[in-house]
């Protein structure tokens, strides 16, 4: 007689493949590290946007006539020189979705009431009445983008506030000089492949080991220490 009985796991049996399984799903999300993964993917978007934006006004700079970085039909917002005292009319701008300035007096290692900030309700805006101050729509044939970029996260760290942006707020910045007339974008990278592997902001030929800064000039922003205002 021929024993027809299936043979199924013991309790132990599944006990241990249970237990192999756990071990396994815990070295796989160690190995993929889905936080930093996240965290990378925010900072190569970063990489990306400040690139289209410097392309994009590039296109803007040799196609108009004349050039305005600093605002609709003035330059007054620029810096003088990149590496000149702050004027009253300076500004440093951000991607932050607000109608309210920045007013810390710190900015850049700003004295008094300079430099000073502008934000604006609809930063994504082409017009010139977006984040960046240039008009993309003068440019022949139409704006080469559709919308100014903001950061992924464009937020606020806990620790800021709108009268005081620190190196801790994932936001990007803006500045420009009007002897020569260049500018520069700032961006705040937080994986560990981009500022400890690979540290773009050691490598991008900038003046701050605290952003990745991308544009003409590198050096109209200055050389704060992390955590210090600008």
């Amino acid at each position: 007689m021929k024993d027809n009985k299936k043979k199924g796991f013991t309790l132990l049996e599944l006990l241990i493949v249970i237990a192999i399984i756990a071990i396994l799903s815990v070295a796989l999300v160690i190995v993929l590290n889905p936080a930093e993964t996240l965290k990378k993917a925010r900072d190569a978007q970063r990489i990306a946007d400040l690139s289209t934006l410097k392309t994009a006004i590039g296109i803007y700079t040799t196609t108009v006539n004349p050039v305005y970085l600093g605002g609709l039909s003035a330059n007054t917002t620029c810096r003088v020189t990149p590496s000149g005292a702050y004027a009253s009319d300076d500004r440093i701008f951000y991607s932050l979705a607000s109608a309210t300035d920045i007013t810390d007096t710190t900015l850049d290692g700003g004295t008094a009431s300079v430099p000073d900030s502008t934000q604006v309700a609809t930063p994504a805006l082409v017009d010139g009445t977006g984040w960046i101050p240039v008009n993309f729509d003068n440019v022949s044939g139409g704006s080469p983008i559709s919308n100014l970029p903001v950061d992924p996260l464009n937020t606020i760290a806990s620790t800021d506030s709108v009268s005081s942006i620190t190196s801790s707020s994932f936001l990007y910045r803006y500045v420009c000089s009007i002897t020569p007339l260049t500018f520069e974008i700032d961006a705040v990278l937080e994986s560990d492949a981009y500022t400890v592997t690979d540290n773009k902001r050691l490598s991008d030929g900038g003046n701050s080991n605290s952003y990745y800064e991308i544009g003409t000039n590198l050096k109209i922003l200055g050389a704060s220490a992390a955590g210090v205002d600008f």
